[in-house]
């Protein structure tokens, strides 16, 4: 019997989307943060040494399509938790903690790990082809939502 793959569509988009989303919040979870935070923790973490918090909301809710004053709630939260601060000549900067960059190289690398076994044996030319239809399809909802 031959198993016909099936087309791509918003229902299969969103299955592997949120599969390996459960798999990244048991490893979240595991180290007591979401997975609003983690994204914000990327973004300080990228940023080098800090950001401007308005960019940080700004790259968070282009990340998550969500409110800004969500957010702020999860800025405030990380704060809170010590994993990002003010920096200290620069009270709109923030920067990531010891503790926080800690916890971003963590579950940096734990994340890691699970795309590597999820990717597994899947080749670069499929890799590469799926890479540009998620993106078009993802410059295409950004559009429309702009356009809103």
């Amino acid at each position: 019997m031959t198993t016909t793959a099936p087309i791509l569509n918003a229902r299969v988009v969103a299955l592997a989307h949120y599969a390996p989303r459960a798999l990244l919040e048991r490893v979240l979870t595991r180290h007591g943060i979401t997975f609003e935070q983690s994204v914000a923790l990327r973004v300080v973490s990228v940023a080098g040494d800090s950001v401007e918090r308005d960019e940080l909301v700004t790259d968070v809710i282009g990340s998550l399509k969500t409110d800004e004053s969500v957010v702020h709630g999860v800025i405030d939260e990380l704060t809170a938790s010590k994993l990002v601060e003010q920096v200290p000549a620069h009270a709109s900067r923030l920067r990531l903690t010891d503790a926080g960059r800690e916890l971003h190289e963590t579950t940096t690398a734990e994340s890691l790990g699970i795309a590597a076994r999820l990717y597994e044996g899947i080749p670069a030319e499929d890799l590469a082809v799926a890479g540009r239809v998620l993106t078009l399809i993802t410059e295409r909802a950004n559009a429309e939502l702009a356009g809103a």
